[in-house]
């Protein structure tokens, strides 16, 4: 499974995204805004703790979050740059 298919599976499971399936979510689409999933702030903090629980990830760079957040690519792209890194 691929950290693109993974992260979309625990989305939609731990935000309880009842309007979408994970396989419905391509890499590109928004997370957050009415032109995607529609995530909001709140989402955004779930988001954090889920980066930290599935896959040790922690954003040090508080700046970058709106960029990191932008689409599962970018969040997955995050995820592999952290992983590799250590």
């Amino acid at each position: 499974m691929t950290t693109e298919d993974k992260l979309k599976e625990i989305i939609v499971r731990d935000l309880k995204l009842t309007h979408i399936k994970a396989e419905d979510i391509k890499d590109d689409d928004f997370l957050f805004g009415e032109e995607g999933l529609g995530l909001d702030s709140l989402d955004a903090v779930e988001l954090v703790v889920i980066l930290q629980r599935h896959f040790n990830c922690e954003i040090k760079d508080m700046q970058k979050v709106r960029e990191i957040f932008t689409s599962i690519k970018t969040l997955s792209d995050y995820i592999r740059s952290v992983q590799n890194a250590t």
